[in-house]
């Protein structure tokens, strides 16, 4: 009884301790984020300021301009990470997420096309993304299907990069003849950015990733079903195909809410599940949780290193996250392929 009380503590000391761990690093990489920027405020101001205690400009910079793009970050990274979670859950591929599989950039093709006919509206553009994202999933598994027959996995993500340089050029397309100052700005989101956070966008992407990611975990028993295989998964009485399309579109429609808010960032869903595995997590339910925590880790830290690392001037988030996400995927690629 002694030994298998000491191991039962250790098993749960060692699942413990990877959220105990990303809860310390979220709190910590959100102060710092709070904390840094063009004027660099100390620890105690900072929690004076949260709460509306202090000089007025600090307490602005903190509770209007910095908090509002922490949140905002910790939302786009939570939610990116748990669609890619899903997506490589359903795929069984652990190389699929919403960037390479074309999702974000139909999403982005939905949103800046709104844009381009002038909607300003934020609902209006979040469901012009979403729509976005439908088309390019169904056009991504059409794709596969008819060139593989099968829904290939490999091949489903070669549609994917070919559906997502496509939204790339229709993009620039519908922009040729847009004024410099939209040009710049459609420019910039594509390449992804939490400078224009606001409370109001917190609390959309907000009730969006809460929503559909709730969705995705509640439904997280399924994905554990579909990772055994098809043959298993459809004698345990899992629809395969059915199952495979409901998540697929809700993991889209999770990204595309991304995007929606912060534009075009890459490779956080490819990342960060991974590295939920790693940590232990091994049925979908933990790990797209803990992807959650991990993926806001990972944000907040890019946001903040985009706007520090070459300041006064701020680094497109998406090419921060790039640079994490291409080594990785190359070295997972390796991986894959031996």
């Amino acid at each position: 009884m002694i030994a298998e009380s000491g191991d039962t503590s250790h098993s749960e000391n060692r699942t413990a301790w990877p959220w105990v761990l990303g809860g310390v690093l979220l709190v910590l990489v959100a102060m710092l984020g709070i904390a840094l920027g063009a004027i660099a405020l100390p620890v105690g101001q900072v929690l004076d300021a949260l709460r509306g205690v202090g000089e007025s400009s600090t307490v602005s910079i903190v509770r209007d301009l910095r908090l509002p793009r922490v949140l905002l970050a910790a939302i786009v990274g939570a939610g990116l990470a748990m669609s890619g979670g899903a997506l490589q859950g359903t795929l069984r591929n652990p190389l699929a997420e919403p960037y390479l599989l074309g999702v974000s950039g139909g999403a982005a093709v939905g949103a800046v096309m709104a844009m381009a006919f002038g909607v300003v509206a934020p609902v209006l553009i979040t469901a012009c993304a979403f729509a976005g994202a439908a088309v390019a999933t169904l056009v991504v598994t059409a794709l596969a299907r008819t060139v593989g027959g099968s829904g290939d996995t490999r091949l489903l993500l070669m549609a994917g990069v070919v559906v997502g340089a496509f939204a790339n050029a229709a993009i620039l397309v519908a922009l040729a003849d847009a004024p410099p100052e939209r040009l710049r700005g459609a420019l910039w989101w594509m390449m992804g950015s939490a400078a224009d956070a606001s409370w109001g966008a917190v609390l959309r992407s907000g009730a969006a990733v809460l929503l559909l990611g709730g969705i995705l975990v509640w439904r997280a028993r399924e994905l554990d079903v579909l990772a055994l295989g098809a043959e298993p998964a459809a004698a345990l009485g899992v629809d395969v195909d059915r199952a495979s399309q409901r998540t697929f579109l809700v993991a889209s429609w999770l990204a595309a809410a991304t995007v929606a808010a912060a534009g075009l960032v890459g490779f956080v869903g490819l990342v960060v599940p991974n590295l939920a595995r790693a940590l232990g997590a091994r049925q979908h339910r933990p790990m797209m949780l803990l992807s959650a925590v991990y993926g806001a880790v990972l944000l907040v830290a890019a946001d903040l290193l985009a706007r520090t690392l070459r300041a006064p001037a701020e680094l497109p988030l998406g090419a921060v996250t790039a640079l994490v996400g291409v080594p990785f995927f190359l070295s997972r690629l390796r991986k894959v392929a031996a």
